[in-house]
């Protein structure tokens, strides 16, 4: 029986606590949104088991959607993307770089740590996806020392309305093993949000600046 990787990637950030729901109690970010959830994949890290299903979810994810012959280096976004970069780099044997926010501040005041070399096929390795700033930060990165970036694959996504569309500005096709209508379809079959909470917490992702207002939260 085919496995629903979707489904099993939400089971196991479930059963870690990577992801936390609060509809009636939503969190806030920094930059004052208002948010009925809240998912932290570096939690995958400490619990060996999962991080070998999930990094072995990503190969399967880059060999039937990408295609290995697109993967001949891997950028991870610093810093919680690097992990994976370095565990799915060497289980396909291709070479890693990392990209960091901007360029350092001294050295050789580097934004791409490694080696890129123009035309090179370069996969985007992403941990979460929320308005998709730092995956096109790291795919222009790459483009500006010549690399060629197609594809980028992530963990998770909140699979705003925002992120899709600076995805097709910065023609980027991207892939995740679970979106959060993934992750909400589990939430309920765990009793862990009610159905009828369902398209409120869905909601937010059409429109994740109004949301909080709308429902009374500010």
């Amino acid at each position: 029986m085919k496995t629903n990787i979707a489904r099993e990637t939400a089971k196991l950030l479930f059963d870690i606590q990577a992801i936390s729901l609060r509809p009636k109690n939503p969190f806030r970010y920094t930059s004052g949104i208002f948010s009925p959830i809240y998912i932290d994949n570096r939690v995958i890290f400490s619990y060996p088991s999962t991080r070998i299903k999930i990094v072995t979810y990503l190969i399967n994810l880059i060999i039937n959607k990408v295609g290995l012959d697109d993967v001949e280096l891997i950028s991870g976004t610093a810093s919680a993307a690097i992990p994976y970069t370095a565990f799915i780099s060497q289980m396909l044997e291709v070479p890693m770089v990392y990209v960091r926010d901007t360029k350092k501040s001294h050295g050789k005041k580097n934004q791409v740590e490694g080696i890129v070399s123009k035309g090179q096929k370069v996969l985007i390795m992403e941990d979460h996806i929320t308005t998709g700033g730092s995956t096109i930060g790291n795919a222009k990165a790459i483009r500006d020392t010549g690399g060629l970036v197609k594809y980028a694959i992530a963990v998770t996504s909140y699979n705003l309305e925002v992120a899709s569309d600076n995805f097709k500005k910065a023609s980027l096709t991207v892939f995740t093993l679970a979106t959060l209508e993934e992750i909400i379809k589990e939430a309920i079959i765990r009793g862990q949000v009610k159905e009828k909470d369902k398209d409120m917490i869905l909601s937010w992702s059409k429109n994740p600046a109004s949301w909080g207002k709308k429902f009374g939260f500010e």
